[in-house]
This record gives C-alpha cells, sequence and structure tokens, in this order.
C-alpha cells in the first residue's frame, strides 16, 4: 500500500520548482521519487533523539526521519541542507516540524521584546536580502505582519511567534518556536497550509509536551562559567543579527538580518501533495 506526502516546499522565503509528479504506474520513478522512497521513517509510539541534546516522546500516527535523512528531504526540495536537523511530523503528513540546535550559550531570558522595532528589522532586513535571492533565482518576498507577536513563556522557557510573509501573489505563514537550553537553543519549525494553521499549532504544542532536553542541558540547569549567548530573546526572532543592528553597527547587517529569516522561513512554499511515494508495504 502507498503512502503519500502531503507536502509544503522547503525553501528560504521562496517558492521552489516542484519536483516531477508521482510517476504512472509502471512508469521509472524520477531520481527524486527515488531519494524520497529511500527515506526510513521511524514511526511511533516510542522515544527519539531530536540532535543529541533532546528527544521527544511520538505516538502513534507520528514518525521522524534522523538528521541523514532530514538532510535528504531538505535537498529534494533545494533547501540549504545540514546534518543537523530532524524532521517530525504526522504520517499523514498533514503538517511537519523541523528541529534544529544552535550552540549559542545560555540565553538570558529577562529582555523585553518591542513587537514593532522587530517587524521594522525584519523588513529592511528582507529587503537587503533580495540582491541575494535574485542570484539564486528565487521569487522575491516581502512581509505582510504578525500573525501572532513574538511571546515567551517563563514556566516552559519557550519563545513562540508567526510572521505573514508573500510571495508571487501567495500568503505564507511561518510559526515558530525556540526552546532554551543550559548552553544553547532549540528550534521547532511548524510547516502547515495557512487555512489549516490553527489546527496545526494545537496538535503541534500538544506535541511539543513529549519534548524534554536530556539530562544535563536544561534550561535551569545553567551554571556559574557557563558560556553566555551575546544577545537575548529579540535576536532569536530576527536571526542572531539583531543585537548588532540595535547598536548602530550599519546597513550590512540588515542583510545578515534577511538571510537570518531565509532560515526561519525555511519550511514554506507551494503545497504539492502526492509528490512522492513512500516505501510500499510487503506483499
Amino acid at each position: 500500500m502507498f503512502r503519500f506526502a502531503s507536502v509544503l516546499s522547503l525553501v528560504a522565503f521562496t517558492l521552489i520548482v516542484a519536483p516531477s509528479a508521482l510517476a504512472q504506474e509502471g512508469e521509472e520513478l524520477t531520481e527524486a521519487q527515488q531519494i524520497y522512497a529511500s527515506l526510513e521513517f521511524s514511526e511511533g509510539p516510542g522515544t527519539f533523539d531530536v540532535t543529541s541534546r533532546a528527544e521527544i516522546d511520538l505516538p502513534e500516527g507520528y514518525d521522524r526521519l534522523s538528521a541523514e535523512d532530514t538532510a535528504k528531504l531538505m535537498a529534494l526540495y533545494e533547501n540549504p541542507t545540514s546534518t543537523k536537523e530532524f524532521y517530525v511530523a504526522p504520517t499523514d503528513e498533514r503538517w511537519f516540524s523541523v528541529f534544529s540546535y544552535d550552540d549559542t550559550g545560555h540565553i538570558k531570558d529577562d529582555e523585553e521584546i518591542d513587537a514593532g522595532d522587530l517587524l521594522s528589522s525584519i523588513r529592511e532586513g528582507t529587503e537587503y536580502s533580495t540582491r541575494e535571492r535574485r542570484e539564486r533565482g528565487w521569487p522575491e518576498m516581502t512581509i505582510v505582519g504578525w500573525q501572532s507577536q513574538p511571546s515567551y513563556s517563563n514556566a516552559t522557557n519557550r519563545l513562540s511567534w508567526a510572521i505573514i510573509g508573500e510571495s508571487a501573489g501567495q500568503q505564507i505563514v511561518n510559526y515558530n518556536t525556540r526552546l532554551l537550553g543550559r548552553t544553547g537553543v532549540m528550534s521547532a519549525t511548524l510547516v502547515a497550509a495557512p487555512d489549516d494553521l490553527d489546527t496545526a499549532i494545537a496538535e503541534f504544542e500538544t506535541m511539543l509536551e513529549g519534548f524534554r532536553y536530556k539530562p544535563g542541558n536544561l534550561y535551569a540547569e545553567y551554571k556559574e562559567g557557563d558560556k553566555l549567548a551575546t544577545y537575548g530573546l529579540a535576536a532569536l526572532v530576527t536571526g542572531g543579527a539583531a543585537a548588532a543592528v540595535a547598536k548602530g553597527a550599519g546597513k550590512g547587517l540588515f542583510k545578515a538580518i534577511g538571510l537570518g529569516i531565509l532560515a526561519f522561513f525555511a519550511f514554506f512554499g507551494r503545497i504539492f501533495k502526492k509528490l512522492f511515494s513512500r516505501n510500499t508495504e510487503s506483499a
């Protein structure tokens, strides 16, 4: 029996060229389809690593890809790849998420966030990244505004926000979560169709209840002498360069912000349904 992927494209702040459609019965699979069919999905229920720092309990109906296979999936959709990302999603891929860890140092969470200033920085950074986008052959992106403004929970050490972008006449929504750890931060980016976003966020938040840092990596386990980050919560929203820009470091860093936003919008674009089939089950 075939399992089909209901896939949103994965390119930073862009719309990608769709892979070839699913081959008809009797036709040879394209190279991209062969790569997709080779991916090994680990299905719940079970506990799975999401980087070496943390793990997540997944119920039945959810699965995960290793860092190696996640990189293959990113490459299929012409997304900048690494070997540090982990794909986690419902098996029917009505939405999906990607986790990655950044060893930033301990991020102090006592900073107040000015959503208006952040949005201005993001917009200007996006403008400065236009040349880079053109060189890569990517459609231009504009920032519409917040879907939900940045919000931080001291109880869970979790920062969340959603921002609306527009490209080629299509609006896209990127929902981001940052989970603070002892000496770094876990990024969890949710991909969902805009019409399904509210439902997807609710399911995603429920799934995150099974997320935890491994012993020694919890935010509360910070000790004097641990590495400290050079920026705070606001810079997590803009890609890390905002702190320097706020100090008047110049327009060059606005481009850095724009490129940082590329990473945070790495999981949006057109919706391509049933492009690939997962491995067939044994008869």
